[in-house]
């Protein structure tokens, strides 16, 4: 073999390696496991410049669809803006390359101007990839294997919504679990109409839907459920609409616990759980946004709102007892989980869609700009880097193996797993 070729050889055995040992958390739904946004990563900078990068590549299309990852295979969507297709797409998390593309025929159809054909964040195990989509009459909710081979297809029926499909899966133990919280007929007269809103419970391996729940139609509503498990009880799913507020399924049976209507508006942000509460928010492009903290429990109760600065579409982050809220103008708050004092709020400006993730102690959100923000994640502000993708964004970083992922409208770069 050739010298060069052997070095080359040697190179990537070191590579692989290094993403198969350092943090070799899989990244396996939107934010990451249980949907938290949070990484032990250390090797991530706070500020960088194109010469940092691992790799940049160029996808197909365009779409907002988060990077999921299990080993050394990134799995993600992306859609043609113009025929709606899709393209499930796996590339190489060691160089970027495209291992496989799977490519799935569009019905053009209305959304919001902030959105794609490709918006949903696929769900990722050992044996499979889980990816879902929506034409007006038909959601699509798909399960390929690591190669790319078909394993089921489910028809979850019509989604009717002003601003079209965006809700990802998540996966608890066996199942494939997704919320469809659809819009009543007036808010879409030339749709299909939809019977209901639901959440949905899939076997992983046959497609088999195991539970459907019935839930109410107001306003659709685009949250990934994650899981609680209340001191000495049992996990619980952890769901929230802008018609019934937050609520807890049984992840087995798909009955419900619990559940408080404290919503006025839309919600588009996931639960996120701090403090011994669980956090939502709801709002509108007009304002009146408000994040509400609640205590879990048979008798659910609000324990405090934030009515200031608080995001509408971005979901909240924690770090240990703190919790940041980034508004989707550029202004971020840090509250105390339990009390919800106020430890700092600070303008670090442009216009946000994608979620702060946080890394290593450190705070990162992509503006719809594309220039990444970085602060502490600590009771005192202090901002740490900035740094442009140099193509605008509304997606939400993946991090695994030491390395983080981040996709602009039509590119993905690796960034990281190196010292800093």
């Amino acid at each position: 073999m050739h010298v060069a070729a052997i070095r080359a050889t040697l190179a990537c055995a070191v590579v692989l390696a290094s993403l198969a040992a350092a943090d070799a958390q899989e990244w396996t739904r939107f934010r990451g496991p249980n949907g938290t946004g949070h990484s032990d990563a250390t090797a991530i900078p706070a500020e960088w410049t194109e010469a940092d990068y691992n790799w940049r590549v160029e996808l197909p299309g365009v779409g907002h669809s988060s990077p999921v990852l299990w080993g050394d295979r990134i799995f993600l969507l992306s859609a043609d803006p113009d025929t709606a297709e899709r393209y499930v797409l796996c590339l190489s998390a060691v160089d970027g390359h495209e291992l496989w593309r799977r490519e799935y025929p569009g019905k053009p159809h209305k959304l919001h101007a902030r959105s794609s054909y490709a918006s949903c964040t696929p769900a990722v195990d050992a044996e499979h990839v889980y990816v879902a989509w929506s034409n007006p009459d038909r959601t699509s909710l798909v399960a390929l294997t690591h190669d790319g081979d078909d394993v089921w297809d489910v028809d979850l029926g019509p989604w009717v919504s002003q601003h079209g499909f965006g809700t990802s899966p998540m996966l608890y133990e066996d199942l494939v679990v997704i919320q469809s919280s659809q819009e009543p007929e007036s808010m879409a007269p030339d749709a299909v109409r939809p019977k209901e809103s639901f959440v949905v419970a899939v076997d992983r391996d046959s497609g088999k839907i195991r539970w459907r729940t019935p839930r109410k139609i107001k306003t659709a509503s685009y949250s990934v459920p994650c899981v609680y498990t209340p001191p000495g009880g049992l996990p619980e799913l952890l769901c929230c609409t802008t018609a019934e507020g937050l609520f807890s399924l049984d992840p087995k049976t798909g009955k419900q616990n619990w559940g408080i209507d404290v919503f006025t508006m839309r919600t588009v942000s996931s639960p996120v759980m701090a403090g011994g509460l669980v956090f939502g928010t709801t709002g509108s492009g007009q304002g009146g946004n408000y994040v509400v903290a609640v205590r879990p429990g048979p008798k659910p109760e609000v324990v405090y709102k934030v009515p200031e600065s608080a995001p509408y579409v971005p979901t909240p982050v924690a770090n240990g007892d703190l919790v940041f809220l980034w508004w989707d103008s550029g202004i971020v708050t840090c509250v105390d989980a339990a009390s919800g004092k106020k430890q700092w709020s600070q303008r670090v400006g442009g216009s946000y869609s994608g979620s702060p993730v946080c890394v290593g102690g450190r705070i990162y959100c992509v503006s719809d700009d594309g220039e990444v923000v970085v602060l502490a994640a600590e009771k005192e502000y202090r901002e740490l880097g900035r740094s442009s993708l140099g193509e605008p964004s509304r997606s939400t970083p993946a991090i695994s193996g030491g390395r983080m992922y981040l996709r602009t409208y039509s590119h993905l770069i690796s960034l990281g797993g190196k010292s800093t």
